[in-house]
């Protein structure tokens, strides 16, 4: 059994790899920003025709966003997806990758060491 020290502390440290750093941040930012495109398209912008705005959102959750769906579709493969299923597999996508840029910025830079980048007295 864990104890809720060691809980924290993977929280905390998932937490800081997901929105801790400038890469993610950045990434979040610009599927924010995708996705109020979308939102903007979808609701005010009148279209003759289905838009393909929403495509934008899949190709920044890519590539887990479709090992999501597609591991939704051989569980049951004579049903179809369901629109929540795929809301929820966009939104872990971007966790996901949130998370992974983070991991990878952090394996980029090296450990923290807590000390100092300058000497004592420079």
């Amino acid at each position: 059994m864990r104890d809720q020290a060691t809980d924290k502390q993977w929280l905390r440290t998932a937490a800081r790899f997901t929105f801790g750093n400038t890469a993610s941040r950045i990434y979040l930012g610009l599927v924010l920003a995708v996705a109020a495109f979308v939102a903007v398209d979808t609701l005010f912008v009148p279209h003759e025709d289905a838009s393909f705005a929403g495509v934008w959102l899949f190709f920044m959750a890519a590539p887990t966003v479709f090992a999501f769906l597609l591991g939704s579709s051989l569980a049951s493969p004579d049903a179809g997806v369901p629109a929540w299923f795929v809301h929820l597999a966009l939104v872990l996508s971007v966790l996901v990758q949130a998370w992974a840029l983070g991991w990878f910025s952090q394996l980029l830079r090296g450990p923290r060491t807590g000390r100092s980048a300058h000497p004592q007295g420079v």
